[in-house]
């Protein structure tokens, strides 16, 4: 039998300008809290992942990217070089692909998120995305579709959650569990049967994350 793994999804660290996260603080907090994996989806830049995951620790790292294009944001998963942004929605998701990762759409149900992408767009890109955030920790207002995420679902897009933690304490609170994986595709496959837990952040830490952006 596989070992199960504990993963959060979705991490930013000091190399975004929204957090002031350190890799070293990144690595205690997530080993205290269980975690075996932790995907870095820095916006716009994979310098913080590549440095976390050359640190000799047992902690696995994921490198992505949050990637702020033309239309709005997307993470690519398993990426080997930086994505830069404002390329079309398309251009990106193709360098994403390039590179062997997966695509992702983060925080499509947040109504006060101006980055996410619209549902008109969404439909466009259906058949190139693998995963969808069906729950987001920091998510204040989600007005969730289900019937939405059961079309996408019907359609082999996986549903994944993730902490968008931006501070220490939100490091874990959306994780996955999820059998042990080789491979960006059997990591995939996976996630359909991995089981979700699912924790809300407490409103004050946009608060906060104001603050960080805008004394860093």
């Amino acid at each position: 039998m596989s070992m199960s793994l504990k993963i959060d999804l979705h991490v930013h660290t000091c190399y975004s300008p929204c957090s002031n996260l350190s890799l070293h603080t990144i690595e205690r907090v997530a080993r205290q809290r269980g975690l075996d994996v932790i995907a870095i989806t820095d916006h716009n830049t994979i310098a913080g992942a590549l440095e976390l995951m050359s640190c000799p620790a047992q902690l696995r790292v994921i490198v992505a990217e949050e990637i702020k294009t033309r239309e709005g944001e997307i993470i690519g998963y398993f990426l080997t070089e930086e994505i830069p942004p404002a390329l079309s929605v398309r251009d990106t998701i193709r360098e994403i692909r390039r590179q062997g990762g997966l695509v992702s759409i983060p925080h499509p149900f947040d109504i006060l998120r101006t980055s996410r992408l619209g549902r008109t767009v969404l439909e466009e890109i259906i058949s190139d995305v693998d995963m969808i955030e069906v729950f987001n920790s920091r998510d204040l207002l989600q007005k969730t579709d289900t019937a939405f995420i059961e079309e996408w679902e019907n359609r082999g897009i996986v549903p994944v959650v993730g902490s968008d933690a931006h501070q220490r304490w939100e490091i874990g609170k959306a994780c996955m569990m999820i059998d042990d994986f080789t491979s960006p595709q059997e990591f995939l496959a996976n996630l359909r049967t991995a089981q979700r837990v699912c924790k809300k952040s407490p409103f004050w830490v946009h608060l906060v994350t104001k603050l960080v952006k805008q004394f860093k």
